[in-house]
C-alpha cells in the first residue's frame, strides 16, 4: 500500500498515455461494500470487451478483500467513496503488446454513512456542444472522460448544478455522472442502455426497487420535449445514490418519487 502523497505509477501507464483503462466507483459503509456483486459484474464484462486478462489478484474474493484490507488500513468505517481502476500494463503505442493488466484502489470519506437526499433540488439544462455516441463503449465507465469534463466546464460556466448529456440521434442519454430519471402519469422512465448512457450500478438497483415498490418503469427513449412534460427529475449514482432535480430551465419538479426511493434504499442497505 502506497501513501496517497507519494507516486505510484510511472508516465508509461496506459491509463494516463492512451486512457486505455476501466474504473468502478463503490459506496462503501465500514467495511461492507454496497451492490459489490454488481460492480464486479461490470468490471468483468468491461474487461472482457476489452481484452484485458482476468488476474487472480482481480478474483472477486481477491479483491474485495483487498478492498475492506484499505479501508481497515485508512480507518475508514463510515460512508467511503471507493475507486477501483483497472488499467492494461506498459508497453505499446495505440496498439497494446499485452493484454496483462494492473490495478489501484483509492479511498476518500463521505460526509453521510448512508445515502442522503440533497435538500435543495438541482438545476439544470441541457450540454449540446458534444453528443455522445451509443455504442459497446458508452456503456462502460473507462478513463476516457472528455465528454464528461467539458460538460463539467459548461455547467460551471452556466452556472447550473448538472446538466443533460445528448446522444447523437439527439436524444437525452445521461448527465455528467449520473442516470437519469423521469416521473410522468406515474409511470418511471429512463434512457435505454442503447441510448449510450453508462450502465450505472444505481440504475439498476432504481428499477430493481421501483419494481419492489409497484411503479411501473420503462427503458426507452427520451427527447427534451420529455424534460419538459414530466412530472419529476432525478439523477442516480452507486455514490449519491438519488438527487433530485427542482429545475430544468422554467420548468419545475416534485420529489415526491426520489424520496420515496431512497427511504426503501436506505431501509434495505443499511436498515435506516
Amino acid at each position: 500500500m502506497t501513501p496517497a502523497g507519494e507516486p505510484s505509477l510511472f508516465h508509461t501507464n496506459r491509463a494516463f498515455s492512451y486512457g486505455d483503462a476501466l474504473f468502478e466507483t463503490i459506496h462503501g459503509n465500514g467495511t461492507r461494500l454496497q451492490f459489490f456483486d454488481d460492480h464486479y459484474h461490470r468490471l468483468e464484462s468491461g474487461m472482457r470487451y476489452l481484452g484485458l486478462e482476468m488476474k487472480p489478484d482481480l478474483e472477486k474474493e481477491r479483491l474485495e478483500s483487498v478492498i475492506i484490507k484499505l479501508l481497515n488500513k485508512n480507518h475508514l468505517y463510515g460512508g467511503v467513496r471507493i475507486r477501483l481502476s483497472v488499467f492494461r500494463n506498459n508497453g505499446g503505442f495505440y496498439t497494446p503488446v499485452t493484454n496483462s493488466c494492473s490495478f489501484l484502489v483509492e479511498t476518500l470519506p463521505l460526509p453521510h454513512d448512508h445515502y442522503h437526499i440533497n435538500e435543495n433540488g438541482l438545476k439544470t439544462t441541457v450540454f449540446k456542444t458534444l453528443r455522445k455516441q451509443p455504442d459497446k463503449l458508452s456503456n462502460l465507465k473507462t478513463a476516457n472522460s472528455l465528454l464528461y469534463i467539458k460538460a463539467g466546464l459548461f455547467r460551471i460556466h452556466s452556472g447550473m448544478d448538472d446538466c443533460f448529456i445528448l446522444n447523437t440521434q439527439n436524444r437525452v442519454a445521461e448527465c455528467i455522472s449520473s442516470n437519469i430519471f423521469l416521473m410522468k402519469n406515474g409511470t418511471l422512465m429512463t434512457p435505454a442502455l442503447s441510448e449510450g448512457c453508462v450502465d450505472g450500478i444505481m440504475r439498476k438497483q432504481v428499477i430493481r426497487i421501483a419494481e419492489k415498490e409497484n411503479i411501473k418503469c420503462l427503458e426507452i427513449q427520451l427527447s427534451e420535449n420529455d424534460l419538459i412534460s414530466a412530472d419529476e427529475c432525478f439523477l442516480t449514482n452507486a455514490i449519491s445514490g438519488i438527487r433530485w432535480v427542482v429545475a430544468y430551465g422554467q420548468k419545475r419538479y416534485f420529489s415526491k418519487t426520489a424520496r420515496r426511493l431512497i427511504l426503501s434504499l436506505n431501509s434495505e442497505q443499511f436498515g435506516r
